[in-house]
């Protein structure tokens, strides 16, 4: 995801350092877009006006922010760290004051749309944080967004994301049913999508995903091992505050047999599989 995103904020004449934790992500990001690498994260981060972190978790996000050679050791009083990791609340809480300790603000931004829209541009973002800080973010978050909305205070972001997953969870296992029922009832799949995907059946999903999964294609970006990293801080927080998440519940242990299978780094369509006779 960072790859794609680096690159539209180079191609919109920001001057970009990258930083990547496999140094051959780095040189090849370099070999198609104007910018320079550092040997570290704070190396990266120096006298950067705005810092972005993208990896994989929280413990990922502590050690290139918090770490000894994180980024948070040379940001700048006035600078601001967005971070667009899907991560817990807590993370970006804890990350919120310890920047403020040193005058940097946070924001955490998760993002949505897949790799496709992190090629195209067309991230939605969401933001929690300071309002002042997400007002000078805003307008340079836009090179890889097509919609920006602050959520509120630091936290708010990831716990929109929290929410964004939950329905992305319950939208692929429903559009899974009802793809092997169609099947299983002699119907040209296909034909279906394209005569449902125009009423009240209509997602993202339907038009994105649907004919791929008919075709067992699995391969489109958001992997299964990182959904189910997702639905677990999902159901983390939904202890926190009281939320009953059946149906998350029951899709994430869809997933876990995706990963039985081997299907780990599948995309989250591959729910599919698990009901497909063919």
């Amino acid at each position: 995801m960072g790859f794609p995103m680096a690159g539209h904020l180079a191609s919109h004449g920001h001057a970009v350092t990258v930083f990547n934790r496999t140094a051959a992500r780095a040189q090849l990001w370099l070999q198609t877009h104007a910018g320079r690498s550092a040997d570290t994260p704070a190396a990266a981060a120096e006298d950067a006006d705005i810092v972005f972190t993208c990896v994989g978790n929280d413990e990922d996000l502590y050690q290139v922010t918090l770490g000894a050679d994180g980024v948070l050791s040379r940001m700048r009083a006035g600078s601001i760290l967005i971070d667009n990791t899907t991560a817990s609340a807590d993370a970006a809480r804890k990350l919120y004051q310890e920047a403020a300790k040193l005058g940097v603000h946070f924001l955490d931004a998760p993002v949505s749309g897949g790799q496709a829209g992190a090629e195209n541009g067309k991230l939605t973002v969401m933001v929690g944080g300071d309002a002042e800080a997400f007002a000078r973010a805003e307008p340079v978050i836009t090179s890889y967004a097509r919609a920006v909305v602050h959520m509120g205070v630091a936290g708010s972001g990831q716990l929109t994301k929290m929410v964004n997953q939950i329905c992305i969870a319950g939208l692929v296992q429903a559009l899974a049913e009802g793809l092997a029922f169609a099947k299983n009832a002699g119907l040209d799949g296909e034909r279906v999508i394209d005569a449902i995907s125009k009423g009240a059946a209509q997602s993202w999903q339907m038009e994105n995903r649907g004919k791929t999964m008919l075709a067992s294609e699995f391969n489109f970006g958001f992997a299964v091992d990182l959904m189910r990293k997702d639905l677990g801080i999902c159901m983390e927080e939904a202890q926190r505050n009281g939320s009953e998440l059946p149906v998350t519940r029951m899709v994430d242990q869809y997933y876990a047999q995706v990963q039985e299978r081997g299907g780990g780094k599948l995309d989250t369509s591959s729910l599919m599989l698990l009901l497909d006779r063919t």
